[in-house]
Order: structure tokens, then C-alpha cells, then sequence
């Protein structure tokens, strides 16, 4: 490992920008070149930093590679990256690390597989699979000691950290409500993600309600917490309210600083590079895929009831 972690970032399909915003939480950024970002959110959320502070020390992305070649060349202006390869494969040798920056769980493990069988350590955008034979050879890898980690930015929004006395007013959880635009396969990780810190491990079962454009899934959970997510296709002005419902009291809590979030979570997977102790347990981001391909599973079922057990009992092997 590199005195300044050497990263890669590779891959972008539409409607994830990212490329840009994790490499300019990285790296720092050019604010011109920035302003022509296709995402209007990520200049916007990265402008309310003061210029300086957006940077994280002891690490850089360096290399950049994108599904469109024309996308490249202005990532890397307004991130600040140096290098632009043609093929992903050319970064090993070159880096300490790569980030899969897309967010299709049904490709993530044709994508990781040469850097895993390099030996880097990969990042791998949310969700990690959305389908049980690239999550069986994920459990597979880790189990083999490769260098793992994906995660939803949510796990680290700082609104989603309950203080003391927020504890003391629900008093004990019953039912937790949490929401995300988009699909249920992209973004239902989002949702799931901001509730799993505040349960912990243990979902039983899950039953989904879906129509076009929608999915409304209902989930148990060993503590008897019960917990609905939606992922609803158009409602991006929603995106990120989670409401908490207790035996004294209720609080809801909604997303406001992505900027943060999505700090805390590069810092986490710096930091494991540093370290080589993950920021979480690799069984419970397997949990909450299984999780995931229960919802997907529930739907294609019209609804029925699937145990998370089962799914992850289909991994085995």
C-alpha cells in the first residue's frame, strides 16, 4: 500500500454520477468544470463545503474509466484525476484499490472479478448482487480473504444516527418506515440500509406489494420490529425519510446531507485499506442482499412470503 492510497474509480451508467462526486469527495475538484456535471444534485451538495475541506487526506483517485469513453475525459477535469485508461483491466499494477461505481447488482461481479483475482481490494457500489449466483461467488471470494466492501451511503448519514435521547424518546422500536425513489433492485438497498444499523442482523421474512412503478415490501425481524421500505419510481423528492415508531414516542428523520454520507462511507473503505478491519461484518452486507433478492422473489411470487433463511441457505455450496 502506497503512503497515498492510489485509487481507481471505473464504470458509469446512467442515472449514477457517482464517478464524479466520489472522486471529488476524494480528490477535490475543479468548480468550473464541475458546474457541467449532468447531475445538477453533486455540484450542488459538494458547493456547500467550503472549497478546501472537500478532499480526503492520504488518498486519490488516479485513474478513471467509464462505459462511454466520452464521459472520461470530464469526470477527470472537474475530479481532478490524472490518468484515463481505455480498458479497467490497465489500472492493476497501477493502484492500491478500485471502486465499482455502478449500481447494477446483476453485473457487479462480472465487473470486480479481474481485480479480485488480481488481489485489490474493491469497493463495490450498492447494492453488491441482486441475484443469488454473483452473491454466492461473493461469499465465496471474501471467504477465500479477498478484500471486500459495499454499502449504501445511508448507513453513515449523520441523521440516521440516533443520540441518546432521541433512544430515550421512542423508547422501544416497534415499526420502522423508510423510503427511495427509483427501483427496488437499485435503490431498495438505500432504504434497507438506513434501517439496519438501528435493528441490527436478524431479518426473517419479507412479503412485497408491487404495481407498476412501486414496490411496498414488509419485513420481520427477529427483535419483533417490524419495518416497511417503498420503492416508489417517481418520488425523488422523498428520498431518504425514514420514520421511527416506538412504545413512547415517534421521530422522523430524513436525509438532508449527502455530502457527509457519502464522505463517511469512502472514509470507511479508506480506512479498512489502512487497517485491514472492514467497518462492518461481511455477513451482514450478505444478509441484506438476501434481503433484497427476497424482495425481488416475493414479487415474481405475487406477493407471497419469503424467508431470508431460504435465500441464504441457497448460497451454500
Amino acid at each position: 500500500m502506497s503512503a497515498e492510497i492510489r485509487l481507481a474509480m471505473l464504470g458509469m451508467i446512467p442515472g449514477n454520477g457517482h464517478p464524479y462526486s466520489w472522486s471529488a469527495i476524494i480528490n477535490g475538484y475543479d468548480p468550473a468544470a464541475m458546474a457541467a456535471c449532468p447531475y445538477p444534485a453533486i455540484p450542488d451538495y459538494l458547493g456547500r463545503q467550503p472549497l478546501e475541506t472537500v478532499r480526503i487526506p492520504g488518498a486519490r483517485v488516479t485513474h478513471i474509466w467509464t462505459d462511454d469513453p466520452a464521459d472520461a475525459p470530464l469526470v477527470a477535469k472537474a475530479s481532478l484525476i490524472q490518468n484515463i485508461v481505455a480498458r479497467p483491466e490497465e489500472v492493476i499494477g497501477q493502484v492500491d484499490a478500485v471502486v465499482i461505481a455502478t449500481d447494477d447488482g446483476d453485473d457487479h461481479a462480472r465487473r470486480a472479478r479481474p481485480f479480485i483475482e488480481a488481489g485489490l481490494p474493491v469497493f463495490i457500489d450498492k447494492p453488491l448482487a441482486t441475484n443469488v449466483p454473483d452473491l454466492r461467488q461473493f461469499a465465496r471470494w471474501q471467504r477465500e480473504g479477498r478484500a471486500l466492501l459495499s454499502t449504501s451511503g445511508m448507513r453513515y448519514a449523520p441523521e440516521t444516527r440516533l443520540s441518546a435521547e432521541q433512544k430515550e424518546q421512542i423508547g422501544e422500536p416497534r415499526w420502522i418506515t423508510s423510503f427511495t425513489c427509483k427501483t427496488w433492485e437499485r435503490y431498495g438497498i438505500h432504504a434497507l440500509e438506513a434501517v439496519a444499523p438501528l435493528v441490527g442482523p436478524g431479518f426473517l421474512t419479507v412479503r412485497a406489494q408491487s404495481q407498476p412503478g412501486s414496490d411496498v415490501t414488509h419485513l420481520t425481524h427477529r427483535s419483533g420490529v417490524q419495518v416497511t421500505l417503498a420503492a416508489i419510481h417517481d418520488a425523488y423528492g422523498s428520498f431518504g425519510a425514514v420514520h421511527l415508531y416506538g412504545t413512547k414516542g415517534q421521530i422522523p428523520l430524513l436525509l438532508r446531507d449527502t455530502y457527509h454520507a457519502f464522505r463517511g462511507q469512502l472514509t470507511a473503505f479508506i480506512e479498512m485499506l489502512r487497517t485491514g478491519q472492514p467497518p462492518l461484518p461481511f455477513s451482514e452486507t450478505v444478509e441484506l442482499m438476501a434481503v433484497l433478492i427476497a424482495g425481488i422473489q416475493s414479487r415474481e411470487k405475487g406477493g407471497g412470503v419469503v424467508e431470508v433463511a431460504e435465500v441464504l441457505k441457497s448460497l451454500e455450496g
